[in-house]
């Protein structure tokens, strides 16, 4: 029986692996610019990344990934980050070779980066952290890249809140299982589970909050302690706007869905109260 629940989740783990490795070197394969060097860096990439979630997802026991059997948490995420990832090589490639959705993409892009171009904006933040050696036009480019990623991950988050605020989340049918939905959270350490559930969701939900206006800030200590980061390379471009978008967004859908369970523990925990003091009146 446990050889065969082993094999049904063979073909979902593998479906998945593909994905996050076509998701890797998409970029590579949509920007004509991208060195061949890169391109093979980012095949290792797909490669590694495939191998971890597909060992992750054939293995019915929990690992890392958090949420795995509380459906669509994990879908959201990479829908995410594909859509950012995709989006922002096509606005990459628009510039090298244009077309009629590198030009939709770029309009998009190019709306948003008016919007959210305003003081002390994360996006005017980013902007603004650029090396003066940058080129105007690529400030521009990572202004509306950046606008775009942003909006699309405060959409996405406030999708998530809505499916929150309608008990829509989670859609398992079964009862939740802190264990193998929160692998790395050990609810029989510390004090009350709740106490710390709540507490672990106010700290995600802050730093997702907090980190698109702290990130522009590490990018200046690096021209400072290391070497400038300049986005100026088209993998440097595509995947540090989608990690300064990505990982805000994911801590901040996180915090919300440890609050959720949270709330789930604690009314299961009066529904058992009230269940024993009815029978307990009944006797």
């Amino acid at each position: 029986m446990g050889d065969g629940k082993r094999k049904s989740n063979m073909p979902g783990a593998l479906t998945r692996a593909l994905l996050v490795g076509m998701l890797a070197i998409f970029p590579a394969m949509a920007i004509p610019s991208t060195a061949p060097e890169t391109a093979q860096s980012l095949i290792l990439l797909a490669i590694f990344a495939g191998g971890i979630v597909f060992a992750e997802y054939a293995s019915d026991y929990p690992g890392l990934i958090e949420f795995r059997f509380a459906a669509p948490f994990n879908r959201t995420r990479f829908a995410l980050v594909a859509v950012m990832a995709i989006l922002l090589s096509l606005l990459q490639r628009n510039g090298v070779e244009p077309g009629m959705l590198g030009a939709l993409t770029a309009s998009a892009a190019r709306l948003c980066g008016q919007i959210l171009d305003f003081g002390l904006s994360p996006v005017s933040l980013l902007t603004a952290a650029l090396p003066d050696s940058v080129p105007p036009e690529h400030g521009i480019l990572v202004r509306d890249g950046a606008a775009l990623a942003l909006v699309l991950a405060a959409t996405t988050v406030l999708g998530f809140v809505t499916a929150i605020r309608l008990n829509a989340w989670p859609m398992g049918t079964g009862p939740f299982n802190v264990w193998i939905n929160l692998p790395t959270f050990d609810p029989t350490a510390g004090n009350d589970v709740v106490l710390r559930l709540q507490r672990h969701a106010r700290i995600n939900i802050v730093l997702g909050l907090v980190l698109p206006f702290l990130l522009p800030g590490a990018i200046l200590a690096s021209g400072i302690l290391i070497q400038p980061v300049t986005l100026l390379s088209p993998m440097g471009y595509v995947w540090g706007i989608v990690l300064w978008a990505y990982i805000p967004a994911c801590l901040v859908m996180r915090g919300v869905a440890m609050a959720r369970v949270a709330r789930m523990i604690r009314a299961s925990r009066r529904r058992y109260a009230d269940s024993e003091g009815s029978a307990f009146a009944a006797a």
